[in-house]
């Protein structure tokens, strides 16, 4: 099979543990594209957090794309136009705001490139981190919130917020929900996800998905895992779905995106 589209998620897949692209991972990257092989980034990041590695892999100099917002954005690198975006509406923001308070967890949303929220947790000081976002506190979220958001999240810890997730699961069928860390519960637009912005890409690019390659290691990567040709998990993949991907490949502090791309494309 010859692939047209290798998709990476970020964190702990594309990512090592530092939050870095390693030199092979680069270097393997850029060969791909020289190939012709559209590389794009689909991560549950918000797009601020993923534009300056798409830059550094040069995806807007091979017109690649990425996916930010676990499938609530497609982005053309070539010129960063918005090419899709769903957002959460005003008034179900301010219902899942009202969730997060009735069972005790904390809530952020993405306005105006920042991170809006009204608690202090140290899995929000974490997500400011890793995206880079300026973090608001406010002191009434739902005051703030006064327009849609692509995402928003839910944190607390693991054991607690997996049974927070159950219950809302049930609670809320508007929505698409999904876990990218076990702390973060992330919730969006009812039928988005990875997979369905991928498909909307590859139709606009005209490739089959069983000319995709996606590679992941988390609950939010599932969707993609099983719409691509070939699913690929990195050693490091949740456990639970291990047994989910076509082929597992090394983790992501040892280049199992290298791996890939050696095995599958390059060769």
């Amino acid at each position: 099979m010859k692939y047209k589209m290798l998709v990476l998620d970020m964190d702990d897949t594309l990512l090592n543990d530092d939050h870095q692209i390693s030199e092979k991972n680069k270097e393997m990257i850029l060969k791909a594209q020289e190939k012709g092989v559209y590389v794009v980034l689909a991560s549950g990041r918000p797009t601020p957090a993923m534009t300056h590695y798409a830059k550094d892999l040069s995806l807007h100099t091979f017109g690649s794309y990425i996916v930010a917002y676990n499938g609530g954005e497609i982005v053309d690198m070539t010129n960063e136009e918005v090419l899709f975006e769903q957002s959460i509406s005003t008034e179900h923001l301010h219902e899942l705001y009202d969730f997060s308070v009735a069972h005790n967890v904390h809530i952020l949303a993405y306005l105006d490139g920042a991170i809006i929220t009204e608690s202090e947790s140290k899995y929000i000081d974490l997500e400011a981190y890793l995206t880079g976002m300026p973090l608001r506190k406010v002191e009434s979220f739902k005051e703030a919130i006064n327009k849609p958001s692509i995402k928003c999240i839910m944190l607390e810890e693991p054991d607690y917020l997996a049974t927070v997730s159950d219950k809302l699961k049930a609670h809320i069928d508007h929505k698409s929900i999904t876990t990218s860390k076990p702390f973060f519960l992330e919730v969006m637009q009812k039928g988005i996800d990875k997979a369905a912005s991928l498909a909307r890409l590859a139709e606009r690019l005209n490739i089959h998905p069983a000319e995709i390659i996606a590679v992941g290691n988390a609950n939010n990567d599932l969707t993609m895992i099983e719409y691509a040709g070939l699913g690929v998990w990195v050693d490091n993949v949740t456990p639970e779905i291990r047994h989910k991907a076509d082929v597992i490949v090394a983790s992501n502090n040892n280049d199992g995106v290298a791996e890939v791309i050696e095995r599958y494309i390059l060769n």
